[in-house]
């Protein structure tokens, strides 16, 4: 049996992450439903994208992202779509009429067994002020789409640290996963 497939140990679990060790591999795991987060694509009616600014612990610094949260935090039964939405309208007071799961994959396989589903949210509609539960301090941003690309370039050039996932995001608001551009 090679190393890296010996069963693992828990060096160290917590209410969200476990760490392990595997062989010569360490690596941590999500404990909640699935290990999987949602990651939501926004796009008001007025062709803005929403974006969230929050200040994130294990980087000491201040970050912008697309709205996002873990699937099945507050109920282990929840689906990824409704987890979605529900994280829109708490992180940005945001809801939407239809959420659609266009992909998922690891969010770094090297370190971590996460994984992120890329959800679309369409029919939006404002019904709250967002910024997140108690324990968060979300900044929402409404950016214009056709300036969201430049836009993150500014922030990043001014010292905040950028989701890479949101160049991701911006591709699908424009492509199907075929590479088509959407309609």
């Amino acid at each position: 049996m090679s190393p890296d497939t010996q069963a693992p140990r828990v060096v160290y679990e917590g209410k969200y992450q476990r760490m392990v060790v595997r062989g010569s591999w360490e690596y941590s795991e999500r404990t909640h439903a699935g290990g999987l987060a949602a990651i939501i694509i926004a796009v008001t009616p007025d062709d803005n994208v929403l974006f969230v600014e929050q200040f994130r612990v294990p980087l000491q610094a201040r970050t912008i992202e697309m709205p996002a949260g873990l699937v099945g935090d507050v109920d282990a039964g929840e689906s990824i779509e409704r987890s979605a939405l529900r994280e829109l309208e708490e992180e940005t007071g945001w809801t939407a009429d239809h959420a659609e799961v266009l992909m998922i994959g690891p969010t770094s396989s090297g370190a971590s067994s996460e994984k992120i589903a890329f959800v679309r949210a369409t029919g939006l509609r404002k019904v709250g002020v967002g910024g997140g539960d108690a324990s968060e301090d979300i900044t929402v941003h409404e950016i214009p789409r056709a300036r969201a690309a430049a836009w993150l370039v500014e922030k990043m050039g001014q010292g905040y640290q950028l989701d890479a996932k949101l160049w991701a995001g911006l591709w699908m608001i424009e492509h199907r996963l075929d590479g088509t551009p959407r309609d």
